[in-house]
């Protein structure tokens, strides 16, 4: 039996209503737009709604809102043909913790070069995933309308479409023969590569650094832990991790490799009992944080009985019950590297696909039995 069909929000509904409108012709470039009064009346909804769904417009760069006039259909002329004009599109941003920072990054990097940034995120961040690619899919139109130098994306995951939707944003940009930057991720799965620019972290030897520093903590019986449709980053740190475990001549039994829900209690039961793990790798901080919490109501004792650890640093992990150990992506790192790969590519069209990985650092707290050193050793 199918899933019944995810119910598109009341601001994502005006919101594309107006972008509609603004594309057909109903409003022109400068002219007013209805005020916030006004669509409160015609659709029905209350004012902060109203104001949510104008604020998404605002942050695609299609409208503007003055302070005491109202808002207006953004004037085309304001971006003159010596000003560059890029386009974020972040799926993922304020569901995935990472983006924020390296978003922001970007926006500074954009302004020192005197270049404007338009977001796509659409407010998306309590949609599930074929949400977001949906919305991501609609975003990536109206930076072709408005034919954006260059593209940021990061691709959406835990989709059900198999990564169709990110891979069809991806051949839209470029029959408009608009320039695309990936961050962290690729749009395709381990065993391909896509032909669009990357950049990232190692996350090979992000894998590495976690298994390794387990192993010199006498751990042996190491797991690895995934949530279904994740990342293809997700097999990389997955590799770094079996080649830690081969250098130190450990077997890695087939019962220790998991794709599941770490929330399900009996699945997390499983996990550990089955391969009689010390420890378990998982392939985020929040898939990490699930486990441990799954694991404090099974009473199991973190990391007395078992060891946790997850990638990316995120802020929440060193406020877990039992701090997290995790590898530390770089962001403002990976922003200036973004623009600086974006620049590069427009200067050189005919460049071939480059990928761009930075260095992780390794974070220790508690949850491994020591805290509070970071390494990249």
């Amino acid at each position: 039996m199918s899933a019944p069909p995810t119910r598109t929000p009341k601001h994502a509904e005006i919101s594309e209503s107006l972008r509609k409108a603004i594309h057909a012709g109903e409003y022109g470039s400068g002219d007013r737009l209805p005020s916030e009064h006004e669509l409160v009346s015609t659709f029905q909804v209350s004012r902060p709604t109203v104001s949510r769904a104008l604020r998404e417009l605002q942050h695609s760069g299609l409208i503007e809102r003055r302070v005491g006039s109202g808002t207006f259909v953004r004037n085309r002329e304001t971006v003159t043909s010596d000003r560059q004009l890029f386009g974020l599109l972040i799926p993922d941003l304020g569901h995935t913790e990472i983006f924020e920072p390296i978003c922001g990054q970007i926006a500074r990097e954009a302004q020192v070069r005197n270049a404007s940034l338009i977001w796509g995120d659409l407010g998306v961040a309590n949609g599930d995933a074929d949400h977001r690619a949906v919305l991501a899919e609609a975003a990536c139109q109206s930076y072709i309308e408005q034919k954006v130098s260059g593209v940021f994306f990061a691709p959406v995951e835990y989709t059900t479409d198999d990564g169709m939707a990110n891979r069809r944003i991806l051949g839209k940009l470029s029959a408009a023969r608009i320039p695309v930057v990936l961050l962290d991720r690729d749009a395709v799965d381990f065993k391909r590569r896509s032909d669009h620019d990357l950049v990232g972290i190692d996350n090979l030897r992000a894998g590495y650094l976690l298994a390794n520093h387990l192993i010199e903590l006498g751990h042996r019986r190491i797991g690895f832990l995934a949530k279904y449709r994740s990342a293809s980053t997700t097999v990389r740190r997955m590799a770094g991790f079996r080649e830690a475990m081969w250098q130190h001549e450990i077997d890695v039994k087939h019962d220790w490799i998991r794709f599941g829900d770490p929330e399900q209690h009996a699945f997390a039961q499983d996990l550990i009992d089955s391969g009689n793990l010390d420890a378990v790798i998982c392939a985020n901080d929040d898939t990490a944080a699930m486990l441990l919490r799954t694991l404090n109501t099974l009473q199991v004792d973190v990391p007395g009985r078992i060891a946790i650890a997850g990638f990316d640093d995120v802020k929440y992990a060193k406020l877990l019950g039992v701090p997290l150990t995790t590898v530390a992506q770089p962001c403002q790192e990976i922003g200036v590297a973004a623009v600086n790969t974006m620049l590069s590519r427009i200067s050189d069209p005919k460049l071939p696909p480059r990928t761009v990985l930075l260095e992780p650092a390794l974070v220790i707290r508690e949850s491994c039995g020591q805290q509070h050193r970071h390494n990249s050793d």
